[in-house]
């Protein structure tokens, strides 16, 4: 009896361990579901990486701006000259960074080597034949070269006595100071400074909000003279469209007439507008010329105020390459 008594009570208490047990067991699973679902209300979710948007530029003005304006307003923090200016020095230069002289040697301000210098040479044609430039390893260095050019030269001493935010100012005193020989440089900056608005980086620098928009002067293309060949010496400001436009043909018209490859000219380039009359043998006047050191078919043709395409045909040249002693014919 007391055998049975026992196991009746043994049997009772396994029953009433395994469901406390199992109540456990589901209490336990009940809090980890319910913090599972707590955690994933509240952890944020891993934000993707933004993908930087490519930005494109209307022209290579804007492109060369967007580029060297940190460098511009570096300068102009430690060296007093406006980023403004430095700016439309570097475009109306190096052409937006696309002239030989800059994608070759990196010099984006057209500076000759002068006296004392120790660096880089290069030579090109300029006011006169193989003048000698500066050469630099990095564009900064061009732009620091720049800055040093006009802050150590007595003769920009001046420029300094203006107010850095006076760009017109500093426009015409580079003209008066020698800087160009050109007579419009100074309405060539003031026109890229106001159509760019370049002055906002000066107002950058100086910690100011931007200026009104101020009324742009604009540069007036003095159209040029068509020559006794024919010819015309394209002009700041100037572009196939205009001047096909003025010369009454298509823009296809003036690329064939001049072998062109693609729209793009440069400031003293030699265009051929007009077709010439074929002149008997008899009447042709024949001049032999000598290519000498830096001599280029751009720099010779500007010289006898003829196009490249005429020296090329006059001459069975199959690309622009010369050497040196080589006679070519120029035709009068």
């Amino acid at each position: 009896m007391k055998f049975k008594i026992t196991l009746i009570v043994f049997a009772a208490f396994l029953v009433a361990s395994c469901s406390s047990r199992k109540r456990v067991v589901n209490e336990n699973s009940k809090n980890k579901v319910e913090k599972k679902e707590v955690e994933s209300k509240f952890t944020p979710k891993k934000e993707q990486p933004k993908t930087k948007k490519k930005v494109t530029y209307k022209d290579a003005k804007g492109a060369y701006i967007a580029k060297y304006s940190e460098i511009a307003m570096e300068e102009m923090r430690r060296y007093k000259i406006p980023a403004s200016i430095t700016l439309a020095q570097g475009v109306l230069e190096s052409r937006s960074g696309q002239s030989q002289l800059t994608t070759r040697s990196n010099n984006h301000f057209g500076i000759k080597c002068h006296k004392g210098w120790t660096g880089g040479k290069t030579y090109h044609d300029d006011d006169e034949k193989g003048e000698c430039f500066r050469v630099y390893k990095h564009p900064e260095k061009s732009f620091r070269d720049h800055s040093l050019f006009l802050a150590e030269r007595k003769r920009y001493a001046g420029l300094f006595e203006l107010k850095i935010t006076d760009y017109k100012g500093w426009a015409k005193g580079l003209k008066k100071a020698g800087y160009a020989t050109d007579k419009s440089y100074p309405q060539k900056l003031i026109s890229i400074i106001e159509t760019h608005e370049l002055y906002d980086y000066d107002d950058l620098v100086l910690g100011k909000k931007k200026r009104k928009r101020v009324k742009k002067e604009e540069y007036v293309v003095t159209p040029s003279k068509v020559s006794s060949k024919g010819t015309i010496e394209v002009q700041y400001g100037e572009s196939l469209y205009s001047i096909s436009k003025r010369f009454g043909l298509t823009i296809d018209e003036l690329k064939k007439m001049n072998n062109l490859k693609s729209n793009n000219l440069s400031v003293g380039q030699m265009l051929l507008v007009k077709e010439q009359k074929k002149r008997k043998q008899n009447d042709r006047k024949e001049k032999l010329i000598t290519v000498k050191k830096g001599d280029t078919l751009y720099g010779l043709a500007k010289k006898h105020k003829v196009t490249v395409t005429q020296l090329k045909d006059w001459n069975r040249l199959l690309d622009n390459t010369l050497s040196i002693g080589q006679e070519l014919i120029v035709n009068k």
